[in-house]
């Protein structure tokens, strides 16, 4: 694991940009795994600039996202196909049909997940985009997902129920359940870039890079990625 650490959260994200525009200029046909939440923003925004200042195109790239809620239709201003396209894809030239997405509201489960593994095995992804939980979870594989899990559903734990309670209007409209890739399909990515910022951060950061392989921190099997990248600002570096 290659580790790379900064002086803020700006300087991250920079950093990571200049990692994917590496890959999108290399190869305009790349499929890039992408991620949803607060840590990447500030990569999105470079993204965005970058292809507004330098014309940078993502009219051939194709995009999967890691996870879904249960139950949010597209258009719901939470759900991460929402969060996608007013974060990043509505200001490029990337075609809507070149992006995927767990349906959150697919009535089967067991379907969409076979679904899902399916897409991700006709698109290798030429890198993978991950934030880190402050358990070490990624995705939304928590704490003792195994390492070989694939596409499945998941029971949001009461700790990722109140951190992502400050963007609904009331903590019971947050979902229970959503849609998120295995383990095992992030670690099939050529290529792992995950972001790290702040304090809250740091414990995880020091297991991911300095702990034991186990299931109990899901992040720590990136260590065994032969070509993975840790970006982190000073704070969430600052146990290493």
């Amino acid at each position: 694991m290659k580790l790379i650490k900064t002086k803020d959260g700006e300087e991250m994200s920079a950093k990571a940009f200049h990692v994917i525009k590496d890959i999108v200029k290399s190869n305009p046909y790349a499929v890039l795994g992408l991620a949803t939440g607060t840590t990447p923003l500030g990569l999105y925004r470079c993204i965005i600039e970058d292809y507004k200042e330098n014309g940078t195109s993502y009219q051939h790239i194709r995009t999967v996202n890691l996870d879904e809620y249960q139950g949010l239709p597209k258009s719901h201003p939470q759900s991460y196909a929402y969060f996608m396209r007013e974060n990043l894809f509505r200001y490029l030239d990337i075609e809507e049909s070149n992006t995927y997405i767990e349906n959150g509201t697919a009535q089967n489960e067991a379907e969409e997940c076979a679904r899902y593994n399916k897409l991700l095995s006709e698109m290798p992804r030429d890198i993978q985009l991950l934030g880190l939980g402050r358990n070490g979870h990624i995705a939304f594989n928590e704490p003792f997902t195994p390492f070989g899990s694939k596409t499945h559903v998941v029971d949001l734990t009461e700790n990722t129920i109140k951190d992502n309670a400050r963007l609904f209007d009331d903590i019971s409209e947050v979902p229970r359940k959503a849609f998120t890739m295995g383990i095992k399909q992030i670690m099939h990515a050529k290529q792992i870039l995950i972001l790290a910022s702040g304090v809250n951060k740091a414990d995880a950061v020091y297991k991911t890079v300095c702990g034991e392989v186990t299931e109990e921190v899901p992040a720590s099997v990136l260590q065994l990625h032969p070509n993975c990248i840790l970006i982190a600002d000073s704070e969430a570096a600052s146990k290493l």
